[in-house]
């Protein structure tokens, strides 16, 4: 018999009960000592029905809400006011304005019918925009882009700077020279900028004018000590324990010297992990860095304003920017894997396309601005000789203002060691044993010689143009 048909009861209300207690107790009993003792049966499959029917028309009350939280006292007949709604007492307006808001989820997305003819109307050369949620992307680097208008969703490039934060004096076995630290707002990377300057040293007036920082000379603020400015090397003279004698800011552009003599000689030098600090001869890295430090020491020969006929020698002067561009810029671990691939026949050039990277990703911009803090190339001041066989590298720094007015060649030892063979000279060949191990690198004075750098020094004459006359594999080399 349907239960909307039977007649209401107070022995069904207490068959319900007691079904309740049953579900809820901690110890369930069994269904059989439920009827013996109390005569009632079960009753799941009537009151189902009932609960989903009362679900589906409220909404959302549950079997729990109809057990015990909408009317506590009406599921059982015995308890004072079930059958009289009166006396029920809801809770009052005070207590509920005292319980926590709950947060209320609002949209913010529009009718599907206005999204649907947002979607319809938009081309497909409509560029994508970015969302007002998500943070600006920011470019690779400045360089990079071919563009001259940058996008109108990215913020504009600041203005390059660099900045100059510390200067000490490094002995070396070419001689003294003084260590220069970068900061720059383009990337977290420490340039540095190695200065052949020794006659900075010296008590009496240098015939040329020294090598200076701008920023390092420049007064950071107020409350700065002449001991904070000679700490972070802002002194002129020999710093010792007698001689602590703080510098002034630089006035203008570094005057231009006298024609008799030379241009400071600079090189752009790449950071190379595996040339410098292991002797690996892979490339001829090490060797450069040295050689460059050796050439930039030279002392340079001049005539004596007093006799003509005679020569005196001043110090050799000049600088190494050395940018930490690992690997041309792919960086130290793609570059032992392009070693891998170098092991497997490829050259340098194509093992960094192979591994999604460009064959030459590295950037002078850096290297520009620090020479122009250092007074080296600037408009208005003297310009500079570059040694480097990259005619890539001599187009970018003419690009960031960089005035060059000579280019010095940079032969590998062991070419230059073969083409002295050649045309005889044995004893220039062989060099001085003695001083064979003296350097700034690990390679030290020696060479770097070897099938795979040969093989590296091709690819850059023969893919890259560097301006480097290659030597032929004949035995006559």
């Amino acid at each position: 018999m349907p239960y909307h048909s039977r007649p209401s009861c107070i022995e069904d209300s207490l068959a319900d009960l007691e079904l309740l207690d049953s579900l809820i107790a901690p110890d369930l009993p069994d269904a059989a000592d439920l009827q013996k003792k109390h005569g009632y049966k079960r009753r799941d499959a009537d009151l189902d029905p009932l609960l989903l029917g009362a679900a589906a028309a409220y909404g959302h009350v549950t079997r729990n809400h109809y057990a015990h939280d909408l009317f506590p006292g009406v599921g059982d007949p015995r308890s004072e006011g079930a059958y009289d709604w009166t006396k029920w007492q809801p809770e009052s307006a005070a207590a509920r304005s005292e319980r926590r808001p709950r947060l209320k989820y609002v949209s913010r997305q529009g009718p599907r019918s206005q999204k649907a003819q947002t979607e319809a109307g938009r081309t497909a050369t409509e560029p994508l925009r970015c969302a007002d949620n998500l943070p600006l992307p920011v470019p690779k680097s400045p360089v990079a882009s071919t563009s001259n208008a940058a996008p109108s969703h990215l913020p504009p490039t600041p203005a390059l700077e660099v900045k100059c934060m510390a200067r000490t004096r490094v002995p070396t076995p070419h001689g003294p020279i003084f260590l220069h630290l970068y900061h720059n707002n383009r990337d977290n990377k420490e340039h540095l900028a190695i200065v052949v300057d020794p006659a900075q040293l010296q008590d009496e007036t240098p015939i040329v004018p020294p090598i200076r920082s701008r920023t390092l000379d420049a007064i950071w603020s107020d409350s700065e000590t002449e001991m904070d400015r000679i700490t972070r090397g802002a002194y002129v003279g020999r710093l010792s324990a007698s001689s602590q004698r703080p510098s002034r800011p630089l006035a203008g552009n570094t005057p231009a010297q006298s024609n008799t003599i030379p241009s400071p000689l600079i090189r752009i030098h790449s950071e190379c992990f595996t040339g410098e600090t292991i002797g690996s001869m892979r490339c001829d890295c090490g060797e450069q860095l040295d050689e460059a430090i050796r050439q930039l020491a030279q002392p340079i020969a001049l005539p004596s304003p007093e006799d003509p006929a005679r020569t005196i020698s001043i110090p050799g002067r000049g600088a190494v920017i050395y940018m930490r561009q690992e690997g041309r810029g792919i960086g130290l671990l793609s570059k032992i894997r392009a070693y891998n691939l170098q092991d497997l026949g490829h050259d340098t050039v194509t093992a960094n396309l192979m591994l999604g990277h460009g064959a030459d990703e590295r950037g002078y911009a850096i290297a520009g601005a620090i020479l122009r803090d250092l007074g080296l190339g600037a408009d208005g001041s003297e310009g500079v000789r570059i040694l480097t066989n990259n005619p890539d590298k001599m187009r970018a720094l003419e690009g960031e203002g960089i005035r060059i007015v000579e280019r010095v060649p940079m032969v590998p030892r062991s070419w230059q060691r073969r083409q002295q063979h050649k045309l005889g000279d044995l004893a220039a060949s062989h060099g001085d044993e003695g001083e064979r191990g003296m350097g700034a690198t690990m390679i030290g004075a020696g060479e770097v010689y070897g099938e795979d750098l040969d093989k590296y020094l091709r690819t850059k004459v023969l893919r890259m143009g560097h301006m480097l006359p290659l030597l032929s594999d004949t035995a006559d080399v």
